[in-house]
């Protein structure tokens, strides 16, 4: 038994969203379901939930959406979709998602992220952040916070944090794009070098101060680095 934390999956498909609910149940967790947007607002407006399972392709408000909408809130949003191509994945990641897992499944595999993600959440809440710094930023990679010299708070998509947290934890090192695509992706990683180059261009443009040098430095033809010293407090 896992406990007694309660999931959400929002599907249009009643074949599988019941399957699923079925499933997860049988597995220890309070599973509720909801055909669309509208019925999940309900759902969350009545119950806290632990984790989200959502499809991408929904009528209505589409899953994309949603996931923008639940990102804002905080809360853990495990995606589901039948578009299997990378650059499919990390539009999902990029606008929130926790988790990224293609359609058709096996469900041992689900019920493997559902509780990855569970443990995941369960630790950020149980213990103290670990707040990195460096030249006058503050980053806390397991809260996906970041806030600049100012003391002002700049949002990051998971894929950006995940970045960072790679930059600051091997600071000064050179990190090839294959390197970035693994720690930021992890096992599912594939060889998708531009992806990883958008990502620094967005992340190097949050970082951008006026009065700093570039914080992140390329190296042309071998990848990045990280070029300044971190504190871990």
């Amino acid at each position: 038994m896992n406990g007694r934390e309660t999931l959400l999956i929002v599907d249009d498909d009643a074949s599988i969203r019941d399957a699923l609910c079925d499933y997860l149940g049988r597995h220890g967790y309070v599973v509720h379901g909801a055909c669309d947007g509208v019925e999940m607002d309900e759902v969350l407006a009545r119950k806290p939930v632990d984790l989200v399972v959502l499809d991408w392709m929904m009528p209505g408000e589409d899953g994309l959406s949603i996931c923008r909408r639940l990102h804002q809130g905080g809360q853990t949003i495990l995606m589901l979709s039948a578009l299997a191509d990378s650059p499919d994945r990390i539009v999902g990641l990029e606008v929130g998602a926790d988790d990224y897992l293609s359609k058709p499944f096996d469900p041992r595999e689900l019920l493997a992220r559902v509780r990855a993600l569970l443990r995941r959440r369960g630790k950020s809440e149980t213990e103290p952040p670990s707040q990195h710094v460096f030249a006058g930023w503050r980053f806390q990679p397991a809260e996906r916070l970041l806030w600049n010299p100012a003391d002002e708070p700049v949002s990051l998509t998971l894929l950006e944090a995940r970045l960072l947290q790679a930059f600051v934890e091997r600071s000064g090192r050179l990190l090839r794009r294959d390197t970035l695509l693994q720690l930021t992706r992890g096992l599912d990683a594939e060889s998708f070098d531009r992806a990883i180059d958008l990502s620094v261009s967005r992340l190097r443009r949050k970082l951008s101060r006026p009065d700093q040098p570039e914080l992140i430095e390329t190296v042309r033809g071998e990848g990045y680095r990280f070029c300044v010293t971190v504190e871990r407090r």
